[in-house]
């Protein structure tokens, strides 16, 4: 097996999975050339709690990917999310330097380093902040302030940050898989790189990312960035409510909740059974199929009241043109399209990748696959624009002669 210096890879590291995805830049379209996926058991709630059962999955996951794109695979693009992520929003506030009050990278560089003196909590560090909009002489929601002139420049910035200890295992683990990390991005962040448009962005959307343990939401308005968070529930709390409902293993309601269940109750006839010996042979119960999914509605309520709320205090419940976006794998569950519509109010879609891209194409359309697209996604766009760090003699190297096309593929979608 040869190595390969032309290709950005995203491993995404969820609870119950661990998925990676090689992409390359091919005459100016994105193109999907190797996949790997692998159980994880090593995590809880998006913590690893067992690091050797987690570098088995990566290393496992890492072989399927090798295997299917021919190439040996040093470095990634990495997801993290769970309750060890903690936003908080910050401001920024400095005099421009120049005589003449013309602003420039410097004074935004300058603002948005000021922004960092936020009080996180203690060990905490800033994966990522955002700035939301820039205010000159005290006027507000300015975009871009770049060559504009003013005596005092402030930004209001959303921060995303993580427990150090959380991200120091995170690295030990990629590392002793046999990968180098390029980069680490909080989840919802990369899932959206995937599967939100300029336009969504622009109107002011949600996405949803329903992984396993939990659930994470970004907002987005005027292409920037206005509120994320990790809520509590994800989408195994379905499976243990209907395992303690129906009185059955794990196993068994995981696959009824896939088979059997909807997230509309009120559609399934009330004489309608469901045969557990289909799933398990010494099981003779036949519950009520309306039951199980109203246990199921019940937790989905739980947890989009929650959204719901999180919109409130951003004063955008109802408020968002172009709706909710559906991803991870809690979107795959049946009916809970239908389900978001009715309980959010808004236009409700699951989403699927918005770019251009070629290759393994029976994958792009399964939610469960969109973060580490969009992580894969999120490194050519790095490459791409970055020409002045420590890296950029990686990124000739990496993406060579596709830059200027990298370039163009990623304008319309950069938020």
């Amino acid at each position: 097996m040869i190595k390969n210096e032309d290709v950005v890879v995203g491993l995404d590291i969820g609870t119950t999975k661990v998925v990676i995805v090689v992409g390359q830049v091919q005459e100016g379209m994105v193109q999907i050339i190797g996949i790997g996926k692998a159980p994880n058991s090593g995590m809880r709630k998006g913590s690893i709690v067992d690091i050797e059962e987690t570098v088995s999955a990566i290393s496992n996951a890492l072989e399927d990917a090798e295997r299917s794109s021919g190439m040996k695979l040093e470095s990634c693009f990495c997801s993290i999310e769970g309750n060890q992520i903690n936003t908080i929003s910050s401001k920024g506030v400095i005099a421009v330097s120049r005589a003449d009050g013309e602003i420039t990278d410097q004074d935004i560089e300058r603002v948005t380093e000021a922004a960092k003196s936020v009080a996180l909590p203690p060990n905490f560090e800033i994966l990522h902040i955002v700035p939301r909009y820039f205010s000159i002489d005290g006027q507000e929601g300015v975009k871009d302030p770049l060559g504009m002139s003013a005596i005092r420049l402030e930004v209001e910035t959303h921060v995303i940050g993580v427990t150090a200890s959380v991200l120091k295992n995170l690295g030990k683990t990629i590392l002793q898989s046999g990968l180098e990390i390029d980069g680490v991005v909080f989840s919802p962040l990369a899932a959206a790189k995937a599967i939100l448009t300029k336009n969504q962005k622009e109107l002011g959307v949600i996405l949803i990312d329903i992984g396993s343990s939990n659930t994470n939401i970004a907002v987005f308005e005027e292409r920037t960035l206005i509120h994320s968070s990790v809520l509590p529930i994800g989408s195994n709390h379905i499976t243990s409510d209907i395992a303690i409902g129906m009185r059955t293993d794990i196993e068994v309601a995981e696959k009824i909740k896939i088979n059997e269940v909807t997230a509309m109750p009120d559609q399934v006839k009330e004489n309608e059974k469901i045969d557990l010996s289909k799933y398990k042979r010494d099981e003779k119960e036949k519950p009520s199929k309306q039951f199980v999914c109203q246990v199921t509605e019940a937790r989905l309520k739980e947890l989009f009241s929650m959204i719901k709320e999180k919109l409130s205090q951003i004063d955008r419940d109802e408020m968002l043109p172009a709706g909710a976006v559906l991803t991870g794998g809690g979107a795959k569950q049946t009916g809970i399209v239908e389900f978001s519509k009715n309980f959010l109010k808004l236009p409700v879609k699951v989403g699927a990748p918005v770019l251009e891209v070629s290759g393994i194409v029976d994958k792009l359309d399964d939610p469960r696959y969109a973060t580490a697209i969009g992580l894969m996604l999120w490194g050519i766009d790095e490459y791409a624009r970055d020409d002045n760090n420590k890296k950029s003699v990686n990124i000739n190297r990496k993406i060579g002669g596709v830059l200027d096309k990298a370039r163009e593929i990623f304008k319309n979608f950069i938020p």
